[in-house]
């Protein structure tokens, strides 16, 4: 089975079964009969890529309902720590969040449904992120948690002096006061 679960329910991990001989390697990244037959049925409407350096921190992103988007992310050069923290009130983990290293090298993908924040660092020299969305960036529907709050206290893997984060991404509210209406 190409999905392993996580601590947190519904938030899994993707991991294709790769060919590979002297020529290189083959994957499918995705097939929605692969994913439908584990009973994920988004349909994915906008891919969105990024290419960064080490040490940048983007995130915690989101979006509120009804245009919050689940995202299916993989990295297509480099290394990252990937983070998903769980936003839905309802939920036993609300406020936690998982962590999982994707890499061009294990090829692995998170699967974040809706109702979490995502956000990633870069672990290796550069770093090019592709990722689907099932819903349409909506502007006037974003939210977003500080990278650093500390009652998330995420370790990010990048020493506090090398990071680099964006001064929106500085300016987002702590856990406790963002928006959120999962």
């Amino acid at each position: 089975m190409p999905f392993i679960k996580t601590d947190i329910a519904d938030l899994l991990i993707f991991e294709p079964t790769v060919y590979k001989d002297e020529r290189g390697y083959f994957f499918e990244s995705y097939n929605e009969q692969t994913f439908h037959k584990e009973e994920i049925t988004n349909r994915f409407v906008q891919d969105n890529q990024s290419f960064s350096r080490y040490g940048v921190i983007r995130g915690l992103h989101y979006q509120l309902d009804p245009h919050a988007q689940a995202k299916l992310i993989r990295v297509l050069q480099g290394r990252i720590l990937d983070v998903a923290v769980d936003l839905r009130r309802n939920s036993p983990t609300y406020g936690q969040h998982v962590s999982v290293e994707l890499s061009d090298d294990n090829r692995r993908q998170l699967l974040v449904p809706r109702g979490f924040a995502h956000g990633f660092s870069v672990l290796s020299e550069t770093a090019a992120v592709s990722y689907k969305c099932d819903a349409f960036y909506h502007k006037a529907s974003e939210g977003g948690i500080r990278y650093d709050d500390p009652q998330l206290n995420i370790d990010w893997q990048i020493p506090a002096g090398k990071a680099i984060v964006s001064s929106k991404d500085l300016e987002l509210p702590l856990f406790a006061d963002c928006r959120n209406n999962f």
